[in-house]
């Protein structure tokens, strides 16, 4: 899965580099989750939490037996 963020007022998405290297808070930012590949938007845009969230839902059911 690829995290990727942008600043709400900006149109182009990267790739997160981690909580502690984004200039503002994680408030001022817009999140999205992908599949491995980029071919599938797994989690729309939204705030951090959510996004989080949800990719620790899909991570606890992938490792479960």
């Amino acid at each position: 899965m690829v995290l990727q963020y942008k600043l709400k007022k900006e149109d182009r998405w990267k790739k997160y580099p981690g909580k502690n290297k984004l200039k503002y808070s994680v408030g001022k930012y817009d999140f999205r989750l992908l599949n491995s590949d980029k071919t599938k938007v797994l989690v729309d845009k939204g705030p951090y939490e959510k996004v989080m969230k949800r990719f620790r839902q899909i991570e606890f059911f992938k490792h479960r037996k």
